[in-house]
């Protein structure tokens, strides 16, 4: 047998799986380079808020300044925005900005509000005992600040907006979307209010489908309308990390939300760019770094399974479920959110497996309904069925991490 390991967990104990395969069958782990990068030390942290990119250092930022808001990624997204918050914490204090004038919203977008519990993840012990942090809700206290060239209009958070000093922390990584999270991401979907949120879901995605993608940065509508956003809002500076398969902060890029988020995101080509393979019997993808966003993973999956005859494994061991999406996901038997789409049995000739220790009845609506998934609890379970499916050879790609990959064809910018 052959026994290939994958990250797991990663809000939970971090603790890696190991998942078993026969012999006879030819196995092969498509990962990118990105993820045997090591982590970066507190003093790298440092040194990246130190030289921010095309803004002010951190003191000229702060100085004068009366009101402050952090905007951070919510627990959907891997950032361990505790460890980059020391450096920033230091400069504010030290600006002379009181403590009380301090306040930490997460960028939610259209998705359920975070707890207590999320909070200590994201933010540590201190952060949440000694400063306030309000839930974005994208369909109350959001105020008109303008359009868009596009005629986008944008509401955004009346909090933020209060404050003169507005700081975002989060990460890069491929989007089905954007082509690349990150950036001004924070604000656009992050703390806009649902009208907005809606129209740049349907609208903007609309005037150019074809431009927008997992790994489509250039020439993408939803990136140029996600920028001007940024520049509209007012965020004067972004911190965005690169993750590797540990959860582990590999490069910290500190400054402008714009020039900072573009120079991070030519470095993510490489850091997160998968070898493209296709036709593949059995597809086994890992849901790790976006745990409770799996439909990534099907996308994943759907580019290299042999569409003839093959299998579609999920890994999803995500305790709190599917991430709650206003605007996407289901709320009854029939419909859902804003741009729900009911989705239709996938093909007979694919057979689909999710494999999670936390099955619920609607975990599978942005992708297939529930009756046309076979659900496992364990590794063992989905290895027998896999091996009736097919007794002898078999061709086998694993994605470590579905969810923090792309496929990076020829010609792909």
């Amino acid at each position: 047998m052959r026994r290939i390991t994958i990250p797991n967990l990663l809000w939970y104990g971090n603790q890696p799986r190991e998942l078993i395969f026969p012999r006879r069958w030819e196995v092969e782990v498509l990962e990118p380079p990105g993820f045997h990068k090591p982590g970066i030390s507190s003093e790298e942290i440092n040194q990246a808020f130190e030289r921010p990119i095309d803004a002010p250092s951190l003191e000229g930022l702060l100085q004068g300044g009366n009101e402050a808001v952090i905007i951070f990624d919510d627990i959907t997204r891997p950032t361990p925005v505790k460890d980059i918050l020391p450096p920033l914490m230091r400069a504010i204090h030290d600006s002379g900005i009181p403590k009380s004038n301090v306040r930490f919203i997460p960028a939610l977008g259209t998705h359920g509000a975070m707890n207590n519990i999320d909070f200590r993840k994201k933010l540590g012990e201190d952060i949440v005992e000694n400063y306030p942090i309000y839930n974005h809700n994208p369909y109350e206290n959001c105020d008109f600040i303008g359009e868009t060239s596009s005629g986008l209009p944008l509401y955004i958070n009346r909090e933020f907006n209060l404050c003169d000093i507005k700081i975002g922390i989060g990460c890069i990584t491929p989007h089905l979307h954007l082509g690349f999270g990150g950036g001004g991401k924070i604000v656009l979907p992050g703390i806009s209010g649902i009208e907005t949120i809606h129209k740049f879901h349907s609208e903007v995605i609309m005037s150019n489908p074809g431009s927008t993608g997992l790994g489509k940065f250039e020439g993408n509508v939803m990136v140029r309308e996600v920028e001007e956003a940024a520049r509209m809002s007012g965020l004067q500076l972004k911190a965005d990390a690169l993750i590797n398969s540990k959860g582990e902060i590999t490069q910290l890029f500190v400054g402008d939300p714009v020039a900072a988020h573009r120079a991070g995101v030519e470095v993510a080509r490489e850091h997160y760019a998968t070898p493209l393979k296709k036709g593949v019997d059995i597809v086994v993808t890992n849901a790790y770094a976006k745990y409770n966003e799996m439909a990534i993973c099907m996308l994943m999956s759907l580019t290299s399974v042999n569409f003839s005859r093959g299998a579609i494994v999920l890994l999803v061991d995500s305790p709190e479920g599917q991430v709650c999406h206003y605007l996407m996901r289901s709320f009854g038997k029939n419909y859902g959110g804003r741009v729900y789409i009911h989705r239709e049995r996938l093909p007979d000739s694919i057979k689909v497996i999710v494999c999670t220790r936390y099955p619920d009845r609607t975990m599978c609506d942005l992708f297939a309904p529930i009756e046309s998934v076979t659900i496992t609890r364990n590794w063992d379970q989905t290895l027998e069925i896999l091996e009736r499916e097919f007794p002898s050879e078999a061709s086998v790609a694993v994605i470590p991490d579905g969810t923090m990959q792309y496929f990076q064809e020829d010609g792909q910018n």
